[in-house]
């Protein structure tokens, strides 16, 4: 039984906001969206008023005013609050302030300590180092002192030359960054002083914390990851496979995920694949335990090609690509897992009632993330109007959009073009990767902009990359 029935203010928007929503009718919960003007046709709008009637939508002016965002819990009677990802998803202090108000109200993601905690890139950085668990060669903790950064980063290209690199690089990171934001990379010793002032200067900005990380750059890697899904008691743990999100744009961010991370019976690895998916299931699951993780999160790991992996971070929050992990899974031989809806069940309160013997995981998973972009001209976002969107129906389909298929519907200005998440059921690599080309051919999108001109999508970036898809 749930603890009380509860109404969920969803602090986001798009496909995200109608995916809580959706998860709180499942689980016979209420909910509240919000929208800025900028988002009056976007269909979380239309989801909340056809499922929830006028009293579940609220406007505001700005998806970034806790203010606001509290203002509209007061007045909906909202007990719960899920931030989504982006936004508050990873702000600790909007975290804390949600639980602590004098009208407190539950937080569905991890506690605020944990946020703070892992949130830091150092600190991660600092507790996997104390288990054992493998990190990038490079700092442990905060630096703000330039003589010592330009130390460090000396002492780091010296150790690439000597092991015979042809090109060092190192890479240096905003601390208490995230998300591939506040990060640059550094060829020349020389450039290092001005690299380190801009992202110092750059944190200090987003972050009020002028924290520098300094790393070795480690070349020709994969990027997976781990789900990890957590009680809300911190005390129990189970994971839902690993990811491969390896195709990223020129600015790091993800484009297509994969899940599992590696397809051993089918590509050949010169390392043991499996032996890397199972070594970074169980540092993740040790580090969730060492914290005592509480919900939903994202352990994520960089291996190089000789199968070193190396912990990069953990995103204290759902992911976008979350439903790359569901579409493998199955609790108890039961199939349809959402972990979206077990992040709701498991943030009001109620238990995981499997254990991790429970869980099965089998076939392929693809999801391509669509957006109006030109991946020729450095992934530049496309501004216009859709005015047409459709694709064909399947069993091994799942489309999660805001984008209206019945209307035309103007790209907001405000935000990233991202028009939806596909994603692609195989019984292995290669069927999903056929399918994926399949999707993708069959695939209508059209639009102009203000000018006239024809929309640009990444739809032949997205079928040119699926080919070799879990591949080194």
């Amino acid at each position: 039984m749930y603890k009380g029935e509860h109404k969920v203010l969803i602090a986001n928007r798009g496909e995200i906001a109608i995916r809580i929503a959706r998860a709180c009718l499942e689980l016979n919960q209420s909910f509240v969206c919000v929208y800025t003007e900028a988002d009056r046709e976007s269909g979380h709008v239309r989801f909340a008023l056809e499922n929830g009637g006028e009293g579940s939508l609220f406007r505001i002016s700005s998806y970034r005013d806790a203010n606001e965002i509290f203002s509209v819990a007061d007045r909906s009677g909202a007990t719960a609050i899920h931030p989504g990802y982006g936004f508050f998803a990873e702000d600790f202090r909007f975290a804390r302030r949600v639980v602590k108000r004098e009208k407190p109200l539950i937080f569905i993601g991890p506690s605020w300590r944990v946020i703070q905690e892992l949130g830091d890139k150092i600190n991660t950085k600092r507790l996997a180092r104390s288990l054992g668990v493998p990190t990038v060669p490079g700092s442990d903790r905060p630096i703000y002192d330039e003589l010592e950064a330009v130390e460090l980063a000396d002492s780091l290209f010296a150790f690439q030359r000597e092991q015979g690199f042809q090109a060092p690089a190192i890479m240096v990171k905003a601390s208490a960054g995230g998300g591939g934001m506040g990060i640059e990379e550094v060829n020349d010793p020389d450039e290092f002083r001005s690299v380190y002032r801009r992202i110092r200067n750059y944190a200090k900005r987003q972050f009020n914390d002028e924290g520098v990380l300094i790393e070795q750059r480690i070349y020709g890697f994969n990027h997976l990851e781990v789900q990890v899904v957590c009680e809300k008691s911190g005390e129990k743990h189970v994971h839902f496979g690993t990811r491969n999100c390896s195709v990223q744009s020129s600015g790091n961010q993800k484009r297509i995920e994969v899940a599992p991370g590696f397809a051993p019976n089918e590509i050949h690895y010169i390392f043991d694949a499996a032996g890397v998916l199972e070594s970074i299931t169980e540092h993740s699951l040790s580090m969730a335990r060492a914290v005592n993780y509480d919900n939903v999160g994202t352990w994520e790991w960089i291996v190089t090609p000789r199968g070193e992996p190396f912990l990069m971070e953990v995103n204290t929050r759902i992911q976008v690509e979350n439903g790359v992990s569901s579409a493998i899974s199955a609790i108890k031989g039961e199939h349809g897992v959402d972990i979206v809806r077990e992040q709701v069940r498991l943030g009001l309160g109620e238990y995981i009632n499997y254990s991790q013997v429970d869980v099965e995981l089998s076939g392929v998973a693809i999801e391509y993330r669509i957006i109006a972009e030109n991946p020729d001209n450095d992934f530049a976002p496309w501004v216009g109007r859709i005015e047409e969107f459709c694709w064909q129906e399947q069993d091994w389909l799942e489309v999660y959009t805001q984008v209206p298929t019945d209307r035309a519907y103007e790209i907001p200005t405000e935000f990233d073009p991202n028009l939806a998440l596909a994603i692609v059921c195989g019984k292995n690599l290669e069927q999903a990767k056929k399918r994926g080309i399949d999707f993708l051919n069959g695939l209508t999108l059209q639009g102009h902009d203000r000018l006239g001109r024809k929309l640009e999508s990444n739809i032949s970036y997205l079928t040119d990359k699926t080919s070799g898809l879990l591949e080194f």
